[in-house]
């Protein structure tokens, strides 16, 4: 069943041109390990399985932990800043796990097999959940310790689901269309947009209909709905099986980037070349992995690309020799670096959304008529209507009119859209945080509407429709072609190290306002005995000073630029890179 353990053989008599339509050139492979027929695999016939497990995810995912704050207060009884604290440890570790996850699906186990494995760990914890709720023996009313373990391991069980889930199937989604195909490029870049409606769509039943279930029905009841709607998509992953296109594991994606630091540490006395075709790379003929064209980031790096004449094949072993495309990928992950700390203050304001706001939507007026009141967690559902909307406008209209002004594929660059995202953010905390002061100052904090929200969720999920996308999208599509999972997950974990960072900053900040506990701090017992509005404009203040920095750091970048086709001489090589790097 693990098809991705399968080395792919030749199709033969496919020619290079005419072969293109019918055959996928791209490395990947069928279930049977041989090069896919574009016709019956891969492309959206292939991506919408992956889509609806998607769904489902995060239908589980949402449905835990929009109502994990509540929970830990009113069940567990935890005070508010150890309730906020033990909720962003948990997101830092779900959101850090795909490190793991992603690391062992490129290099070992397979993006597909990752997925399966992933999904019945994630599957257990749910099953844990339910067990935790419904057997009498563990309810919190019977033995509170008892439930209390078994309820953090079937998170955290969630948790390691979740590391393994998120970053191969995003990858493994997008596996499915192929770079080197005009029509497929353009379908990829859609597929991240599309991801990510699906993905708000999940998240819009779980913070209503499975929030709606756990107060009214029951915790256990919930937790059942979401491990059976998580094995039936399971089932519907695994019937697309014949569909999909698979990537070879080839071994650590990190080992080729030791390899090159190491090389071009042995040469440090080596002078460059003056000319950077002298450089060492393979001949693209003999290969179907993507050649990289050189850049002038980080020259020292291509010291590992000099070929040193003599000396045998010592001098050519792999921790002395690396090519141009293993130098240019090296680059690619050492240039990701400060764009990953530019974009950590854009994580800590994500995380006010799970805790904060969720936080302020329950101590306020959630009556929705005479016989309907909104529950707490069902208040996430307009940060997912913001990122919906913000996504279906930006495919639908925003980006082909770019594209139409721009020339480009892509309409704006992926950094640019980032930028444009965190700024949704800054304002986002600006008025939460004018929010906060009038509820503060109201007579009556309690019969304030919780529609007064709706402004700070709905910048948030537009924000996040435009940055959420692009650093899934820049990471995916920056990487190293075999670190594609691992892209995905160190996405992913800008929201984890900022939840981290959050929980941190709660800390410092609680610790330097109350000095040490001898006075009333910016976080009391409660909302009504807090400064919550103080620490939404520090936020702000933080992301307004951040985004000056990313500016900065995303003027120097370059992107990746992929020498297409077959070259045949160096000169033919030069134009074609700068063909290929006109998308962005």
């Amino acid at each position: 069943m693990v098809m991705e353990g399968l080395r792919g053989g030749g199709h033969g008599a496919a020619a290079a041109e005419g072969g293109c339509e019918g055959w996928v050139e791209d490395s990947s492979v069928d279930f049977q390990g041989r090069p896919p027929l574009r016709a019956a695999t891969g492309s959206w016939k292939a991506a919408m399985f992956i889509i609806l497990i998607e769904f489902s995810e995060r239908l589980s995912y949402f449905g835990l932990a929009t109502s994990l704050m509540i929970y830990l207060t009113k069940v567990l009884h935890e005070e508010m800043k150890f309730a906020a604290k033990n909720v962003n440890y948990w997101t830092s570790v779900t959101t850090l796990m795909p490190l793991v996850g992603g690391f062992l699906a490129d290099g070992y186990l397979g993006r597909f097999s990752t997925v399966l494995f992933s999904t019945l760990i994630y599957l257990a914890g749910l099953i844990l959940l339910a067990i935790s709720q419904l057997s009498p023996r563990l309810k919190p009313g019977h033995n509170l310790h008892l439930h209390e373990t078994l309820f953090f391991v079937g998170i955290y069980l969630v948790s390691i689901g979740t590391g393994g889930h998120k970053p191969a199937l995003e990858s493994f989604g997008a596996d499915q269309f192929d770079d080197g195909h005009a029509v497929e490029r353009v379908q990829k870049m859609s597929y991240f947009n599309w991801w990510n409606c699906a993905l708000c769509a999940g998240v819009l039943l779980g913070v209503t209909v499975i929030v709606y279930l756990q107060e009214r029905v029951g915790w256990g009841a919930a937790d059942v709905v979401l491990a059976a709607v998580m094995a039936a998509s399971l089932v519907v992953f695994l019937a697309g099986w014949r569909h999909y296109r698979y990537r070879v594991p080839e071994g650590s994606p990190l080992t080729p980037l030791v390899r090159v630091v190491v090389a071009a540490a042995r040469k440090w006395r080596l002078h460059l070349p003056d000319d950077a075709n002298e450089l060492y790379e393979v001949k693209p003929q003999n290969i179907k992995k993507r050649l990289l064209c050189h850049t002038d980031q980080l020259r020292f790096l291509d010291k590992a690309a000099i070929v040193e004449h003599g000396g045998g094949e010592e001098k050519r072993g792999a921790w002395r020799l690396a090519t141009v495309t293993q130098v240019e990928e090296t680059k690619l992950v050492l240039a990701m670096v400060p764009i990953w700390v530019a974009t950590l203050p854009f994580g800590i304001t994500a995380a006010q959304v799970s805790t904060f706001f969720i936080k302020q939507g329950s101590v306020m007026d959630r009556r929705m008529g005479p016989h309907f009141v909104l529950p707490p967690a069902s208040t996430f559902a307009m940060a997912a209507i913001g990122m919906i909307i913000a996504v279906a406008v930006y495919d639908k209209v925003l980006e082909p009119y770019l594209r139409r002004l721009t020339g480009g594929e892509r309409g704006i660059s992926i950094l640019k859209r980032i930028g444009v995202g965190i700024a949704f953010t800054i304002v986002a905390m600006a008025v939460a945080a004018t929010v906060e002061r009038r509820r503060l100052r109201s007579p009556s904090p309690a019969s304030m509407s919780v529609f007064w929200l709706v402004p700070q969720f709905m910048l948030m999920g537009i924000g996040d429709g435009f940055a959420l996308v692009g650093l899934q999208e820049y990471f995916y599509d920056q990487v190293p072609d075999s670190m594609r999972s691992l892209g995905i997950g160190l996405y992913l974990s800008v929201i984890g190290a900022g939840s981290f960072l959050s929980s941190q900053l709660i800390t410092a900040v609680d610790r330097i306002t109350s000095h040490g506990g001898r006075a009333a701090g910016w976080f009391g017992k409660d909302l009504n005995s807090s400064r919550l509005d103080l620490f939404y404009w520090l936020l702000a203040c933080i992301g307004v000073a951040n985004l000056v920095f990313y500016v900065v750091v995303t003027a120097r970048y370059s992107y990746k630029t992929v020498k297409a086709g077959r070259v045949v001489d160096d000169k033919a090589g030069d134009v074609e890179c700068a063909a290929a790097g006109a998308g962005y």
